[in-house]
């Protein structure tokens, strides 16, 4: 027998709670309690685990021993591992970007980019993050290969409560600027060597910036984040 389709309130619920751990309102180590979410959301206590259990299997969320569902949160060795490969798919990425381009996708990367220049002149960060995600989504979706975007899409979610640190830290907003021309430029020229190796250089976290960005952490996350949602 088929089980039945999710409620359009159980897919309403995923996305919600989905987005606030991308976005860093659900910070990593928080507990997820079904009551208290089933509340807040005016749902019963069986969709809210369904959707817990959903996002424990992405890699958003983590079901732990007597703590119950928990926003996962990763080891500096495992950050690392993902980042380089973080890396090398956004680097592809941008290599069939630059071969099949269509006209439409470039005008949505110009427009963020736009959108990331106006987040600097103000000083906001937050919105900075949220036109970087846009300006690099551009770029998967330019692939035009569904499944690349899909694989790199949610990598980038699995690590997004962690990028937003670096986009905090000094000069990097500047730096991204920078970065992305170099990125944009390549992918006009057609030229997909260039456009991977300037994506992979500005994906990949090693020396001194990835110094920065751990620093950037608080002592310990897990024990910082590790709070009921309220």
């Amino acid at each position: 027998m088929r089980k039945p389709a999710p409620s359009p309130r159980y897919e309403e619920l995923r996305t919600i709670l989905e987005e606030a751990i991308i976005k860093g309102e659900l910070a990593p180590g928080t507990r997820l309690e079904e009551q208290e979410l089933a509340q807040r959301y005016g749902v019963s206590r069986t969709p809210v685990r369904e959707t817990l259990r959903l996002l424990a299997s992405t890699g958003l969320v983590e079901m732990r021993l007597r703590q119950g569902a928990v926003v996962a949160t990763l080891t500096i060795p495992r950050l690392i591992q993902m980042f380089e490969v973080m890396a090398d798919l956004e680097g592809l990425c941008a290599r069939l970007a630059a071969r099949r381009l269509p006209p439409k996708m470039m005008a949505q990367m110009e427009e963020s980019h736009r959108a990331c220049a106006e987040a600097l002149k103000t000083n906001d960060p937050q919105a900075f993050y949220e036109a970087n995600r846009v300006f690099h989504e551009a770029i998967y979706a330019a692939s035009n290969n569904a499944f690349l975007e899909e694989t790199t899409r949610a990598l980038r979610n699995r690590v997004a409560p962690y990028r937003r640190y670096v986009t905090y830290q000094p000069g990097r907003m500047i730096e991204t600027m920078r970065e992305h021309e170099a990125v944009m430029a390549a992918i006009r020229s057609g030229d997909g060597d260039a456009a991977d190796r300037c994506m992979r250089d500005h994906v990949n976290l090693l020396g001194d910036s990835f110094a920065d960005f751990i620093s950037s952490f608080p002592a310990d996350p897990e024990t910082a984040g590790r709070k009921q949602v309220a």
